[in-house]
């Protein structure tokens, strides 16, 4: 695996290193030796996925607070989706920054998103699948949301909406 720094702090992409001959190619996608190396939490405590069934779907922007922040690692394994994290670290040199990228089956890459990031994504296709390594289980009491479209962060989509939950259209203006 070959990591790539986002401008957002602590934000990566992970590249696969396939190892091809001909019948296909095979390839770690994770290490925790690796991970590890790089000062990244290299902890997975579950594992999710989410099937989008229409070209648009927005899912996002979600995080967990403290003391249960957790990190994730995002990969589209089928379809392409646009992968958005959006730095809301007080303190952070990257604060209210937000970062996007292409993950698709096409590419294989997948996307480190570092505790006190919301994440989010738009499904560039119809049918997409996306896997998610997350850090620490899932606490309710901490879930956090903010809303996709809030202009305190300027995130720039890049297909009109077709599907959304009523849950992440309808929180507040983020209260700087």
């Amino acid at each position: 695996m070959t990591f790539e720094s986002l401008p957002i702090q602590g934000a990566y992409t992970i590249r696969l290193e396939p190892h091809s001959d001909d019948r296909g190619f095979f390839a770690r996608t994770w290490c925790r030796h690796e991970f590890e190396q790089l000062g990244l939490r290299a902890e997975i405590a579950q594992c999710g996925i989410s099937v989008n069934l229409r070209k648009g779907t927005l899912r996002g922007m979600h995080l967990q607070a403290p003391p249960h922040e957790e990190t994730k690692v995002v990969r589209c394994v089928k379809g392409a989706i646009f992968d958005v994290v959006l730095d809301l670290r007080r303190g952070s040199p990257t604060f209210l920054a937000w970062h996007g990228v292409e993950l698709s089956a096409s590419n294989r890459l997948a996307a480190y998103i570092p505790a006190g990031c919301a994440h989010g994504f738009q499904t560039l296709d119809d049918d997409c699948e996306v896997e998610y390594q997350i850090s620490e289980f899932y606490h309710p009491e901490c879930s956090r949301s903010v809303r996709w479209n809030d202009s305190a962060f300027g995130i720039r989509w890049p297909l009109p909406v077709t599907a959304i939950s009523d849950a992440d259209r309808a929180h507040p203006d983020f209260a700087r």
